[in-house]
């Protein structure tokens, strides 16, 4: 693919012109990156439900699921996710993307405590599975889909950059919904969490194919920010489902 058409390829050689061996490790540097970030959130999340007082979170709970926090997450997904791209595409510093990762896990950290204490004080019994940690079996669920998506494109080695108008227009769609649910007073529901658990696998096949396609081998942080910006997208909305799906003590 030449450098006029991947507009990614400006600063240096993407990943699917590199050689074999370039090309490999940066992919590992992307997933390490990813892993460590996960494990970051997962370490600030214990770190603040030891901090935060149990009241703050308790009066925090009827925010989180308001019209506002939609918009505002969904908002910050989208936000980071053209700043990752535009990163990519550029010769950002890797201190730049460094700094905007860090910035973004710590973030999302805050951002979910409010849905994570719900999920661990107020749900513990699903039909069918019986006392459950209903964080952990939404963890577990978000991991097997991330995976499965990752092996397809690894796999197929198919270019999924076709899904970016598609996703570009599903975004405005979903900024609508939201907006008319906090005008009208008419709650989203679980189909509305469905059909973002469907969005977020869509841009996880694009942001991993860009990987593999599209992204410079120099770009590793930047990847890495845009697929967890993805992922916890997924997380977010499966986690609700799964909310649903169980019922109060």
């Amino acid at each position: 693919m030449s450098t006029a058409a991947n507009p990614y390829a400006h600063f240096g050689m993407t990943a699917a012109q590199a050689p074999a061996d370039a090309r490999a490790t940066f992919i590992r540097k992307t997933y390490i990156h990813l892993a460590v970030a996960v494990y970051a959130f997962a370490a600030l999340e214990w770190a603040l439900f030891q901090i935060v007082p149990e009241e703050t979170m308790q009066n925090s709970i009827t925010w989180v699921f308001s019209g506002w926090n939609a918009l505002i997450f969904f908002g910050a997904f989208i936000g980071v996710g053209y700043l990752a791209d535009s990163w990519a595409r550029s010769d950002a510093s890797p201190a730049m993307q460094y700094a905007g990762l860090s910035l973004y896990v710590v973030a999302e950290a805050i951002f979910f405590v409010p849905l994570l204490f719900f999920a661990k004080e107020y749900t513990s019994d699903i039909p069918a599975l019986g006392q459950v940690n209903v964080i952990g079996v939404a963890g577990v669920i978000t991991l097997v889909m991330f995976g499965g998506l990752t092996a397809t494109v690894l796999i197929s080695r198919k270019d999924f950059s076709f899904l970016r108008t598609a996703l570009s227009i599903g975004g405005f769609a979903v900024f609508g919904l939201i907006i008319c649910s906090m005008m009208f007073g008419f709650e989203l529901g679980m189909f509305f969490s469905v059909a973002m658990i469907v969005f977020a696998c869509g841009y996880i096949l694009y942001y991993t194919s860009n990987i593999l396609h599209h992204y410079r081998t120099d770009q590793y942080v930047a990847a890495s920010l845009a697929l967890f910006a993805a992922v916890a997208l997924l997380f977010w909305y499966v986690l609700q489902v799964v909310i649903s799906l169980s019922s109060r003590d």
